[in-house]
């Protein structure tokens, strides 16, 4: 089982690199993020491996970080979702993105991915939302004063209900679920729970 790979970029292809480790030229497979940040033809990479094997294949899938690694083993756990639509996720949906996504249940933004449907769609974010509520979210900009994480917040129901109202409210504004997810849970710190006092904080942070 490889575990990592170290070597010299070869070349770029659409959704892999050839990576020469001593003169063997490994082809693996990564997302445009990974490939975007590990240099160019003729640079010193490093990549994190996952070896895919199966009766007629084998294949290496490449992440320029622990954090892309993690969420595209997630990913691939969900029924439907394979390798090449994991990479395409992550292409689109970035890491640090991600479990802010999932967390708010932003239907939209996953569906923005080739090869992912409404019903797909909703399977990975129904799947997925209890493993995104283990990710530290003050890690993303959450809640920095108390390290807040989501599975907190979905703790008390009034609270829940407030957040989804304020949600709804800058949705119908015309921001994007994760965008309006994102500036409520940072609103929340200075409007002490109050509904309009978090959409007017909410709005500063969105305008910011």
């Amino acid at each position: 089982m490889i575990g990592k790979l170290s070597g010299i970029i070869d070349s770029f292809q659409d959704n892999h690199i050839i990576l020469d480790v001593g003169g063997v030229g490994y082809l693996v497979y990564a997302s445009r993020r990974t490939m975007g940040k590990i240099g160019q033809a003729g640079d010193v990479a490093s990549l994190l491996i996952d070896t895919h094997v199966r009766e007629d294949h084998i294949h290496l899938y490449g992440f320029a970080d622990a954090g892309e690694q993690q969420w595209f083993r997630l990913l691939t756990s969900v029924q439907g979702v394979g390798a090449k639509v994991g990479l395409a996720i992550l292409a689109t949906c970035p890491p640090e993105k991600l479990g802010i996504i999932i967390a708010a249940q932003d239907k939209a933004a996953i569906t923005q991915v080739g090869g992912v449907g409404p019903k797909l769609a909703t399977r990975i974010l129904t799947e997925l939302k209890d493993k995104a509520g283990k990710i530290e979210l003050a890690a993303a900009g959450f809640a920095p004063q108390t390290g807040a994480k989501y599975t907190d917040v979905a703790a008390n129901a009034e609270e829940q209900s407030i957040d989804q109202d304020a949600i709804s409210a800058l949705i119908n504004l015309g921001y994007a679920r994760a965008d309006a997810y994102t500036a409520v849970m940072n609103a929340k710190a200075k409007a002490n729970d109050n509904l309009q006092d978090i959409i007017r904080e909410a709005l500063k942070e969105l305008s910011a």
